[in-house]
């Protein structure tokens, strides 16, 4: 291990853009699959680095919703979200806005309150027990069309558990466009929520601009293709708005091609707030600090870099001001005494 690797290790951290069912470790993946035989996931975590290699966004998406299948009741959905903050907290993650999508649970008969009761429960223990702090993205599957939508809105706005602070949209954007979806975002919106749908991962700029006028994004789920549109990334410059970077993920889905061609240097040199994030990370053989590590090399970053780079997503979150200058002032003291 590098010592800059030794620094990111144990460097206190944020994330905001990672999925619920797509941080389940392969352990907790297999033992689901063996509660639920039926499934055609692999119950053996060394036969799951196959399945999760993927040809493509598509095949990503069918096999990632195969793995949303294996989440049948409340004890499933508990089991998996305490996990995940268990996972979490190896990495001296501190906070988490973690996406949640009820309808995946609600669809295959996971009464919606019993769904919210179990995340719930979760977070309070992962606080109290790991002192990871959860916060929920409620996120609209584009893929299951405007049904999922209202359903999603339904249960973000009347149920609104504590933990709740924004609302999404992600799955596949090819044909699935973001204006569509403006009343749901609206509705999310009136009701306090933030704006944080995933866009221009797989398509242009356009994608993103929608987001940005139709939904009143806050950030943005990746934003890849922003670099092809200039006056894109000066708007997300000058209005201080994030993207959500998950460089592993792009490569995995083949929305980049190769590390050394991801955007991510050109968005900062834009003047771009970027945040560092692992998106689906059993799933594409990462972690959040193999991420930073990764945008270290991208950018070039010593430790004070990535440093700031972790701070970068304490102020893109949803924090409020003293808990982002708690966690802002652990970051500096770490760095300080790691320089010592």
């Amino acid at each position: 291990m590098s010592d800059l690797d030794a620094f990111i290790t144990g460097l206190p951290k944020a994330e905001l853009h990672v999925h619920h069912v797509g941080s389940a470790s392969p352990r907790i993946v297999s033992e689901l699959a063996a509660r639920h035989p039926d499934s055609a996931v692999p119950t053996d975590p060394d036969a799951l680095v196959d399945y999760f290699t993927f040809r493509d966004f598509a095949h990503f998406i069918e096999v990632y919703l195969s793995v949303v299948d294996l989440i049948r009741d409340a004890e499933d959905v508990r089991l998996l979200t305490y996990e995940v903050a268990r996972d979490m907290a190896r990495q001296q993650i501190r906070y988490a806005e973690l996406t949640v999508t009820p309808f995946s649970s609600t669809s295959r008969g996971i009464p919606d309150a019993a769904f919210v009761e179990a995340i719930e429960d979760a977070r309070k223990a992962a606080e109290s027990e790991l002192g990871v702090v959860l916060r929920w993205c409620f996120d609209i599957p584009g893929e299951a069309g405007l049904a999922s939508a209202e359903e999603t809105a339904r249960i973000a706005c009347d149920l609104q558990p504590e933990g709740l602070v924004s609302f999404g949209l992600g799955g596949p954007e090819i044909g699935v466009s973001r204006p569509q979806f403006k009343p749901y975002f609206d509705r999310a919106r009136a009701a306090g929520l933030h704006s944080v749908p995933h866009a221009g991962e797989t398509t242009g700029p356009e994608t993103i601009w929608d987001a940005l006028r139709e939904l009143g994004a806050e950030r943005i789920g990746h934003g890849t293709s922003a670099t092809q549109d200039p006056a894109l990334l000066a708007h997300l410059a000058e209005h201080r708005i994030p993207l959500e970077v998950c460089p592993t993920s792009n490569i995995a889905t083949r929305a980049v091609r190769t590390l050394d061609e991801h955007p991510l240097k050109e968005m900062v040199d834009a003047g771009v707030l970027v945040t560092i994030n692992s998106d689906d990370p059993p799933m594409f053989g990462t972690d959040l600090n193999t991420e930073y590590g990764v945008a270290a090399r991208l950018l070039g970053l010593d430790a004070q870099g990535v440093a700031a780079l972790a701070k970068n997503a304490v102020e893109a979150s949803f924090m409020d001001a003293p808990a982002k200058a708690r966690l802002a002032a652990e970051i500096d003291t770490y760095t300080a005494s790691w320089r010592a």
